[in-house]
């Protein structure tokens, strides 16, 4: 596994993440066998760098992440948990609130990173901050990043934390390069914020990329691995793809380590 060290942290360059584990909008209480084996196998495999949020399965996830954690034995301190308050619960006193919950749900004491899920029309981003900055100084959030934000927003934002902002998580993949053309990316890595990439893989997309499936063949590999370390060999940039299957998992994680040539990252421009 390769890491990006920035502040003193070591974030593994490929991590998992948890929409639609426990369900979706909803919790789905018939899967949780299925879910759970999929959490565990995460952590026997490796992973350390767990992303969920509030509204993945009305906070099911949450606690399905937590209990996985519990019974795999694994240190508390060996893994980066990272949670999202959602668009509708900015104002300070719901802020507070939605962290305390997240925390309850996992039955921890502290979020190694805690997100804004999505901004929000009209919301009162200076109120948001003073309820996040509480949260640092008080222990419960040890970091403070924002999720689909663009320029505009995370350079507010970044003006509004206490402490430095340590993400922006967006929607970034090969063929979508939203975060590229608005500047996200550009600005996160002349200074020192990681974009962490969600929807990494569009599976139609990878499937009919004649470049992806040549890169993949030559080497190896998977196209989907190809798909992943594109991301991956860019500098400040993460991903948390997320897969059921223990042999996906481990094609994912296996991914951080492949190092595509500047010829190859061209071809997939």
């Amino acid at each position: 596994m390769r890491y990006e060290t920035i502040r003193e942290l070591l974030i593994p360059k490929i991590g998992f993440g948890t929409w639609t584990i426990g369900g979706q909008e909803n919790a789905d209480l018939t899967g949780d066998d299925r879910f759970m084996a999929a959490l565990r196998s995460a952590l026997e495999l490796g992973y350390t760098l767990f992303d969920t949020a509030e509204v993945y399965a009305a906070g099911h996830a949450e606690e399905l992440l937590g209990k996985a954690v519990r019974e795999s034995g694994v240190a508390r301190d060996k893994l980066f948990l990272t949670s999202k308050v959602s668009p509708d619960h900015l104002a300070y006193e719901d802020v507070l609130r939605c962290c305390e919950s997240s925390l309850r749900r996992l039955e921890m004491d502290y979020l190694d990173l805690y997100l804004i899920h999505w901004p929000k029309q009209g919301m009162n981003l200076p109120e948001t901050f003073r309820a996040l900055n509480v949260l640092v100084r008080q222990g419960k959030v040890r970091h403070l990043g924002v999720s689909n934000f663009n320029l505009k927003l995370l350079k507010q934002a970044e003006r509004l934390a206490e402490t430095p902002l340590l993400t922006d998580q967006v929607s970034y993949c090969v063929p979508d390069r939203t975060y590229v053309l608005n500047g996200v990316l550009e600005y996160c890595q002349q200074n020192d914020i990681l974009l962490t990439a969600y929807t990494p893989v569009k599976h139609r997309f990878v499937k009919g990329n004649k470049n992806l499936l040549a890169m993949a063949g030559s080497r190896g590999v998977s196209p989907y691995q190809i798909a992943l370390a594109w991301l991956t060999t860019q500098p400040r940039v993460i991903t948390i793809p997320m897969s059921l299957d223990p042999r996906h998992q481990a094609e994912n994680l296996l991914a951080a380590d492949i190092r595509l040539s500047e010829e190859e990252m061209q071809r997939l421009a």
